[in-house]
């Protein structure tokens, strides 16, 4: 029997569960992968050689193909990884062969407010400490690939700046003539680190580099996070590595990885990451990890080869998208699924009472501090803040809807809720002709989750009429101004000067025709203010700059404040986190 929720930490209910795991062996063979398919990592950690595996399975039927969003995000977190767990817990429970696709957790939030991404309660992903620590290594790849680049990039600017021609073609070298001002990357690291987010380098001498402004992002919003993202197999990842563009020329010449040769050896590094992860719930079903969170300031979107694989594997493959649906949702079906060319048959839209009430509540309501305890007022019966809060339910409801999909709505339950604001959320939406489960898998795991269950196998059975929310003939600057309007509600879209004269230099260039628009905006909100709740009207959206991103074939408009290098709050999680000395157990997390 393990610990009840209400009563114990995640890491203990994990630690708990994890003295009964299945072997990678066990959870493999019960998913349908052979033992030479599989790259282990110790007993209970394993890749999966995605083209060992998709040779062999290609031919098999897809599965039910389901994605997770959720409302708009509150500081409180509504439970859109625990839910997806929940959920193939719950299906589970039905006797349906299932998996699910999930992020790597960075350690930015880990370390920071938010934690793990491992889940919670009873519907967790384990073994949770290894998982939520470095795991198998991706994200580091990826950042360790992301800053070669750059140190191609400085090195190259040191050079020309003491060699002469001649010099450097004895050495291979063609003069690329970098331009200081025009580099187009930063740094990355795997924290939230706002100190680092404007720098100067090559400070203490000419032997030290050139002097120029430089930035650290954090590591999963690198253009190389998108393109593992997205990539089809390990062709198709270095031939977007390779278009990287680092850097522009005195001349306005683009300046590629491949430009500095340094392509072959990103891919090198990255070369395991192509391969998902597989891991499992509490209670044994197999959790595919493939790629990172951050869908405000990156795609945020787990593979599409885990994607592939679990549909070629299930009846039922659950995948997430981070954030709610104006931000990931809107990612993974205009940017993910064009990329994928697989259309999901429903999406599941995760809400909580207390989160409603956030979007309700009125003025005067105690302010939300991160890190800190909930005010008690989200925790009391209040059937006037989940009504005005309903607005943003439907609101996303909407957005699912215009892309075809048919929507179930998830309450995810909370222990102090109360049964008539459950219901009244329940009568609204089946009122409105939208299937509701209330949910509790965090209390119940799967057996807690057989209402959403049921709901997901109806939403199945029902047609999708799946399609895309622009044409890749339409230019970028409507692209965006649809979304804006279709998806966030804005009345209008104000751009900077510097957003405009870009649009208009990617307008011109056939190119970039089939790049997809993936905006940078503040999750918190659905316009580009965290501070406006529910659905703001008479707004407009600001785009104050406009990044290229060549290799994974994106256009990112930023929206408002929003910045791709994090803050550390004041109460940061790494205050709790330690080891227990006489066990080896890491605690806190």
């Amino acid at each position: 029997m393990l610990p009840k929720p209400e009563l114990y930490p995640d890491w203990v209910i994990a630690q708990e569960a994890e003295k009964n795991m299945k072997t990678i062996f066990q959870l493999a063979d019960e998913a349908g992968i052979e033992r030479d398919e599989l790259i282990p990592y110790g007993h209970y950690i394993t890749k999966v050689d995605y083209k060992k595996i998709y040779s062999r399975i290609k031919n098999n039927s897809d599965g039910k193909y389901i994605v997770v969003t959720a409302i708009t995000p509150t500081p409180f977190g509504e439970g859109k990884s625990t839910t997806t767990i929940g959920v193939i817990q719950g299906l589970g429970k039905r006797c349906k062969k299932v998996s699910c696709a999930i992020r790597q957790p960075s350690a930015g939030p880990l370390m920071n407010i938010k934690g793990t991404a491992a889940g919670g309660g009873l519907s967790q992903c384990i073994p949770r400490t290894e998982f939520s620590l470095g795991f198998t290594g991706d994200i580091n790849a990826v950042m360790n690939a992301h800053n070669l680049a750059m140190v191609a990039l400085t090195s190259r600017m040191f050079h020309e700046a003491n060699y002469s021609d001649e010099v450097l073609n004895k050495k291979g070298l063609k003069r690329l003539d970098i331009d200081p001002n025009r580099v187009e990357m930063g740094w990355v690291m795997d924290f939230c680190a706002q100190a680092l987010r404007e720098i100067v380098i090559g400070l203490g001498g000419p032997k030290n580099g050139i002097p120029m402004k430089s930035r650290f992002d954090i590591a999963t919003s690198s253009e190389l996070m998108a393109i593992l993202s997205l990539a089809n197999n390990l062709q198709e990842l270095r031939e977007r590595i390779g278009k990287i563009v680092v850097a522009h020329s005195k001349s306005n010449n683009p300046v590629t990885t491949e430009d500095l040769e340094v392509a072959g050896a990103m891919t090198a590094l990255m070369f395991h990451t192509i391969n998902p992860n597989l891991i499992q719930t509490i209670e044994g079903q197999p959790v595919f990890v493939h790629a990172a969170p951050f869908a405000n300031i990156a795609i945020g979107q787990s593979s599409i080869i885990a994607d592939r694989i679990g549909l070629k594997l299930s009846e039922y493959h659950v995948t997430e998208a981070g954030f709610g649906s104006d931000i990931g949702f809107e990612k993974f079906w205009n940017i993910k699924c064009r990329n994928s060319g697989l259309k999901p048959d429903a999406a599941i839209i995760v809400a909580t009472l207390r989160a409603l009430k956030y979007h309700g509540a009125v003025e005067g309501a105690s302010k939300i501090i991160p890190g800190n305890p909930i005010p008690k007022e989200y925790f009391e019966k209040n059937i006037d803040w989940i009504e005005k809060g309903m607005k943003n339910l439907f609101h996303h409801i909407n957005i699912v809807k215009k892309a075809g999909i048919n929507p179930v709505v998830c309450i995810n339950k909370f222990h102090s809720d109360t049964h008539d604001e459950l219901e009244f959320v329940r009568k609204t939406c089946e009122l409105a002709g939208i299937p509701v489960a209330i949910s509790e898998h965090w209390a119940k795991g799967g057996q807690g989750a057989l209402e959403l269950a049921d709901a997901v196998i109806n939403a199945c059975q029902n047609e999708s009429g799946f399609e895309f929310l622009y044409d890749t003939n339409l230019p970028h600057i409507s692209r965006i101004e649809l979304v804006a309007r279709q998806i966030y509600g804005a009345d209008a879209v104000e751009f900077s000067s510097t957003a405009l004269d870009k649009l208009k230099n990617i307008n011109s260039d056939s190119e970039f025709s089939g790049f997809s628009i993936c905006i940078a905006k503040t999750h918190l909100s659905l316009s580009d203010n965290p501070a406006l709740r529910g659905v703001p009207e008479g707004w407009q959206l600001f785009i104050r700059d406009i990044l290229i991103f060549k290799g994974a074939k994106l256009i990112v408009p930023v929206a408002g404040e929003i910045n791709l290098m994090p803050g550390t709050a004041s109460t940061p999680n790494f205050r709790k986190i330690d080891i227990d000395l006489n066990t080896g157990k890491v605690t806190g997390i």
